[in-house]
C-alpha cells in the first residue's frame, strides 16, 4: 500500500464578465453602506422649501458689497437657518406630530366607520326612492304642470306701440 507522488496541477479558468459580474454585488453593498442621508422627503413633498442663500438675497452684477460682507451674510443666514429650524422642530414636531396622528386617525376612523357605510347603504337605498320619487312626480307634479300649461296656453300677450 504505497503512496502516489503524482503531481497534480490545477488551475481555475474564469471569463472575464463572469469574473467582473460576480464582483458587483460586492462592490454595490460597499456603496450603500457609505450612503450620506436618508431621503426624509421621498415623495418631494416639500420641494418649495428647498431655500437657498442666493434664492433669497441676489446683487445684480452692477452692484456688489465687501467680499467680505458677501461671505459672512451667507454664513449668518446659513447658521441661523440651522439653528432655528433645529430649535423650532425640537420644539413642535412632537406636540404637532401627536396632533397630526390624532386628527388623521380621527379622520380615518370616521371615514371608515361612519361616511362609507352611509354612503353605501344610500346607494343600496337609491333604486327604491328612485322608484318612489318617479311615482310622486307622475302623480303630482306631473298633472300640476300639465294644468297650467293648459291654462296659460289660452294667454295672448300683444304689444301696443303709441
Amino acid at each position: 500500500m504505497g503512496l502516489e507522488k503524482e503531481k497534480a496541477e490545477t488551475s481555475v479558468i474564469m471569463d472575464e464578465d463572469l469574473f467582473n459580474r460576480s464582483i458587483e454585488p460586492i462592490l454595490t453593498k460597499k456603496e450603500k453602506l457609505y450612503s450620506t442621508e436618508p431621503d426624509r422627503d421621498p415623495n418631494d413633498i416639500n420641494s418649495h422649501l428647498k431655500v437657498e442663500f442666493e434664492d433669497i438675497i441676489a446683487e445684480p452684477s452692477s452692484t456688489h458689497s465687501f467680499d467680505s460682507v458677501w461671505i459672512w451674510s451667507h454664513a449668518v443666514f446659513e447658521l441661523l437657518k440651522f439653528i432655528f429650524y433645529r430649535l423650532l422642530t425640537t420644539l413642535l414636531a412632537i406636540p404637532m406630530a401627536f396632533v397630526a396622528g390624532i386628527v388623521f386617525g380621527l379622520l380615518s376612523c370616521v371615514h371608515i366607520w361612519v361616511v362609507m357605510p352611509l354612503v353605501h347603504s344610500c346607494m343600496m337605498a337609491l333604486p327604491s326612492i328612485q322608484v318612489i320619487w318617479a311615482s310622486l312626480m307622475d302623480m303630482f307634479v306631473g298633472p300640476l304642470f300639465h294644468s297650467i300649461g293648459r291654462v296659460l296656453s289660452s294667454v295672448n300677450v300683444k304689444t301696443v306701440q303709441n
